[in-house]
Protein backbone atom coordinates (compact mmCIF):
# COMPACT_ATOMS: atom_id res chain seq x y z
CA UNK A 1 0.00 0.00 0.00
CA UNK A 2 0.79 3.54 -0.59
CA UNK A 3 -0.65 6.17 1.16
CA UNK A 4 -1.59 9.73 -0.32
CA UNK A 5 -2.91 12.34 1.34
CA UNK A 6 -6.54 11.39 -0.32
CA UNK A 7 -6.16 7.81 1.63
CA UNK A 8 -8.70 7.43 4.17
CA UNK A 9 -7.37 6.83 7.41
CA UNK A 10 -9.97 3.45 7.51
CA UNK A 11 -8.41 1.89 5.15
CA UNK A 12 -4.63 2.66 6.47
CA UNK A 13 -5.89 1.47 9.01
CA UNK A 14 -7.77 -1.76 7.96
CA UNK A 15 -3.91 -2.87 5.89
CA UNK A 16 -2.24 -1.98 9.13
CA UNK A 17 -3.39 -1.58 12.63
CA UNK A 18 -0.33 -0.47 13.72
CA UNK A 19 0.08 2.98 11.34
CA UNK A 20 -2.91 3.87 14.07
CA UNK A 21 0.42 5.09 16.32
CA UNK A 22 1.48 7.46 13.68
CA UNK A 23 -2.12 9.34 14.22
CA UNK A 24 -2.19 9.14 17.83
CA UNK A 25 1.90 10.90 18.03
CA UNK A 26 0.02 14.42 16.26
CA UNK A 27 -3.10 14.34 18.34
CA UNK A 28 -5.52 12.13 16.73
CA UNK A 29 -7.24 10.34 19.33
CA UNK A 30 -10.53 9.70 17.86
CA UNK A 31 -9.56 6.70 15.52
CA UNK A 32 -12.63 4.44 16.46
CA UNK A 33 -14.94 6.80 15.86
CA UNK A 34 -16.41 6.29 12.11
CA UNK A 35 -16.45 9.86 10.71
CA UNK A 36 -12.87 9.47 11.75
CA UNK A 37 -12.35 6.47 9.75
CA UNK A 38 -13.79 8.22 6.71
CA UNK A 39 -11.81 11.05 6.94
CA UNK A 40 -8.78 11.49 4.26
CA UNK A 41 -5.66 12.27 5.68
CA UNK A 42 -5.32 15.64 4.12
CA UNK A 43 -9.03 16.55 6.15
CA UNK A 44 -7.89 14.81 9.34
CA UNK A 45 -4.64 17.11 9.72
CA UNK A 46 -6.70 20.35 8.73
CA UNK A 47 -9.06 19.56 11.34
CA UNK A 48 -5.75 18.96 13.79
CA UNK A 49 -3.68 21.45 12.58
CA UNK A 50 -0.78 18.95 11.46
CA UNK A 51 1.33 18.33 8.78
CA UNK A 52 -0.48 16.28 6.00
CA UNK A 53 2.99 15.80 3.60
CA UNK A 54 4.78 14.64 7.18
CA UNK A 55 2.32 11.79 8.27
CA UNK A 56 1.88 10.65 4.99
CA UNK A 57 6.09 10.22 4.85
CA UNK A 58 6.04 8.50 7.99
CA UNK A 59 3.67 6.02 7.37
CA UNK A 60 5.13 5.41 3.83
CA UNK A 61 8.47 4.55 5.20
CA UNK A 62 7.20 2.42 8.27
CA UNK A 63 4.94 0.76 5.26
CA UNK A 64 8.31 -0.18 3.50
CA UNK A 65 10.22 -1.00 6.31
CA UNK A 66 7.89 -3.81 6.43
CA UNK A 67 8.16 -5.35 3.15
Amino acid sequence: MVVTKDTVIGDILDYDMECGQFFLEIGMHCLGCPSARGESIEMACLVHGTDADELVKKINAYLSSKK
